[in-house]
């Protein structure tokens, strides 16, 4: 049998960004923000999006370009698809090309007065934006990259219960909309091969804004129920991400990667 010799196609070191462009949606705090300043540290020139909190986004955009990295910022509601398209324009037109999209934008219906809405009022806003918006956002980075000489990656952000459940109404919900951006991501993947990457992170218990809301009980069994002890972190998650995003990850696409502390295998 002869021998072959593959190389990646774009040899860095590991984890590199260096000479990237990344865009993250719903980027002014928690996993978005993150995943914005570690792409930064790695090399890349990042844009941002944010819906409302401007404030938030700009103070992200401030850092990364402490980093001696460029950031730009725009407003952008990805429940509506004539927003995405503008987006896009406008990153290309500043950054020149889009290497890795990263669709991290996600309504929520834990915190604030969101939390009151009915449950058929929180499954049409989670349609909207985490499963509706994702599915938009990707086929416009898809069709871009495409486009581009050398392709890019798109990272789409499930859940880990999407693939095991939750009593709940509330999981039920996430459940059904994570679920399908999950499928939803392995489809994309397929069509888009060889040219752009398509992968999944499903993030489990992080520290973001609904942690923060928990009382120490509660918190505490969710550390204890995990097989690494803790709760993950936003920039547990970004360093996933920016191992997706990168050439390390050369050889995969289609794939979920949890970023849960083992809480599901």
């Amino acid at each position: 049998m002869q021998e072959h010799s593959i190389r990646s196609p774009h040899p860095q070191a590991v984890g590199s960004l260096v000479g990237t462009t990344v865009l993250v949606t719903g980027a002014s705090r928690g996993i978005g923000r993150a995943i914005a300043l570690a792409a930064a540290r790695a090399g890349a020139d990042v844009a941002l999006t944010y819906r409302g909190n401007e404030t938030g986004a700009r103070a992200v955009a401030r850092e990364i370009e402490c980093l001696e990295r460029n950031a730009y910022v725009y407003q952008t509601d990805i429940s509506a698809p004539d927003s995405v398209t503008a987006l896009a324009a406008r990153a290309r037109a500043d950054l020149g090309t889009i290497d890795v999209w990263v669709n991290n934008a996600g309504a929520d219906i834990l915190t604030g007065s969101a939390a009151k809405l009915s449950a058929l009022e929180k499954l049409d806003v989670l349609i909207a934006v985490d499963l509706r918006g994702s599915i938009y956002a990707s086929w416009t980075a898809a069709q871009m990259m495409l486009e581009q000489p050398r392709g890019g990656v798109i990272i789409n952000v499930s859940w880990d219960h999407a693939v095991s459940g939750m009593k709940g109404k509330n999981p039920e919900l996430f459940a059904a909309v994570k679920g399908g951006v999950l499928s939803f991501s392995k489809s994309l993947a397929r069509s888009v091969a060889p040219k752009v990457r398509v992968n999944v992170l499903a993030p489990g218990w992080i520290e973001t804004a609904f942690g923060a809301e928990l009382d120490e009980a509660k918190y505490q069994r969710v550390a204890d129920s995990t097989p690494l002890q803790r709760w993950g972190t936003p920039d547990d998650v970004a360093g996933a991400a920016v191992f997706l995003a990168s050439p390390s990850a050369a050889f995969l696409t289609g794939h979920t990667l949890f970023v849960n502390g083992g809480v599901v295998m």
